[in-house]
């Protein structure tokens, strides 16, 4: 890996397998994506934060697929928190969310609010749709736990059964973002009729690359001047082999709101329905919540 020539900085995955350790994982940093996203809406520094941590788990778990038009979506919903609703997607490389405040809440708690400031009691949804087969995979877990990352590995543990270790970092100065994450997960063993590899939490392979990547410090995650394959091999420069991909798309802002989609919606609705929505002009104006995008539909 150090004779490479690729330097991997901001706004695009990483992704890199340790062979010997039966290991893999994703690093990203996100900024100008990142700020794209967020300027769609005037956030509290809670929720801000909030999403710029889910957005990062999106890009790392949306990595993970293999076709084209996959999509990974994650979903939190909460009742009693600064937040009742969080929705986060990502396919072929573009990134699109939205986080909805609830008005009945206090939602200017600091940048390090706890998951139940945030959303208070909730679950967190991530589904994996894959456009080959058609087919949808989804798990639900409890919104518990420090943090949206936690509630992630707590996802991969009860529903996948993969150890899966992940670090966030999100930093912002005066109106700009940044945020940076590393995933970590242990490899299944296919060998049929034996134990699968993944379910041995204990496995000594899985311990020694997971204490490594604990060592990792947020200012490290977080330095946009640190290559990510330089990251990596301060973790990992003893290991007999590092393979690191750098076929993995380019992150940006990806936005599927359009006049036609809006009025596909639309028509699904009874007449009667429809007629609720118009104004006194005629016009049904649709406001897309991932961009802010208004469309005036003539009815």
């Amino acid at each position: 890996m150090r004779d490479s020539q690729i330097q991997t900085y901001s706004d695009r995955l990483l992704g890199f397998t340790i062979p010997a350790r039966n290991s893999r994982g994703r690093v990203v940093r996100l900024e100008r994506v990142l700020e794209e996203i967020l300027s769609a809406h005037d956030y509290p520094v809670a929720l801000k934060h909030c999403l710029a941590e889910a957005l990062v788990l999106t890009a790392l778990m949306g990595g993970l697929l293999k076709g084209e038009s996959d999509q990974l979506t994650l979903q939190a919903q909460g009742k009693g928190g600064a937040a009742s609703l969080l929705v986060c997607d990502y396919r072929d490389g573009e990134l699109r969310a939205y986080i909805q405040e609830n008005p009945d809440c206090d939602s200017h708690a600091g940048a390090s609010a706890s998951l139940g400031t945030l959303f208070g009691a909730g679950h967190l949804a991530i589904t994996f749709d894959i456009a080959k087969t058609g087919k949808r995979y989804q798990g639900i877990v409890p919104l518990e736990g420090e943090s949206l990352s936690a509630a992630v590995e707590s996802y991969f543990a009860q529903s996948e059964q993969v150890p899966t270790r992940i670090i966030t970092a999100v930093q912002s100065a005066g109106e700009k973002a940044f945020a940076a994450g590393f995933l970590l997960q242990h490899l299944p063993d296919g060998e049929e009729g034996r134990e699968r590899l993944h379910v041995r939490m204990d496995d000594s392979e899985w311990e020694h690359v997971s204490i490594m990547a604990e060592s990792l410090r947020h200012e490290e995650l977080a330095d946009s001047q640190l290559p990510l394959e330089d990251l990596l091999w301060r973790l990992y420069h003893e290991e007999p082999q590092i393979l690191v991909d750098p076929a993995l798309e380019e992150l940006s802002k990806g936005c599927r709101c359009t006049r036609v989609h809006f009025e596909e919606v639309l028509a699904r609705f009874p007449k009667e329905d429809r007629r609720q929505m118009v104004d006194d002009d005629g016009i049904i104006l649709v406001d897309c919540a991932f961009c802010s995008k208004k469309f005036a539909i003539q009815d």
